[in-house]
């Protein structure tokens, strides 16, 4: 206790830092990792929901293949509204970029993906999204918002991978 009976914070903890739990989601789709990576990432236009864009409409959808490449939509009028970067391209097997739809860069989370090679022509896809921490007051709200958009958004991914190992 210090002077007037008043008690100081320990030593290394006088700014706690709350820590958001990532999301994980797993899920196995009938087709080998190379078919989920292609799918994920040079044909991420032909079965991102429009519903889950910032125009609503967009023109076309892209991930650009290597680390450092955008995340974006194209617009009809041809503006390109940035959504992430890649910081991971190992095909077929990772990949991982920072990731902020809707929100500045400064304010990005972090996602990655795993293919997992479960033989037979199966993968198990196994999603990382983290850094939550960062959004401060909002990440608790923000968390559960985005695992609402992933539970919506995924049956779209699954589809698109079927459709393309049919």
């Amino acid at each position: 206790m210090g002077q007037r009976g008043r008690t100081f914070p320990l030593a290394g903890r006088e700014h706690p830092t709350a820590v958001t739990e990532p999301l994980r989601i797993t899920f196995s789709v009938d087709c080998p990792p190379e078919h989920a990576f292609t799918v994920w990432t040079s044909q991420i236009g032909t079965w991102w929901p429009r519903d889950h864009t910032l125009t609503g409409d967009p023109d076309d959808i892209v991930l650009e293949s290597a680390p450092g490449g955008r995340i974006y939509e194209r617009s009809p009028a041809g503006v390109r509204h940035e959504w992430g970067r890649v910081t991971v391209w190992e095909p077929p097997l990772r990949l991982a970029y920072v990731w902020h739809l809707g929100r500045e860069p400064v304010n990005a989370t972090e996602v990655e993906i795993h293919f997992v090679d479960e033989g037979g022509d199966r993968t198990r896809v196994e999603i990382e999204h983290r850094g939550w921490e960062r959004l401060g007051d909002r990440a608790d709200t923000l968390r559960g918002q985005n695992r609402a958009g992933w539970d919506s958004l995924l049956p779209h991914f699954v589809a698109a991978v079927a459709k393309g190992a049919a």
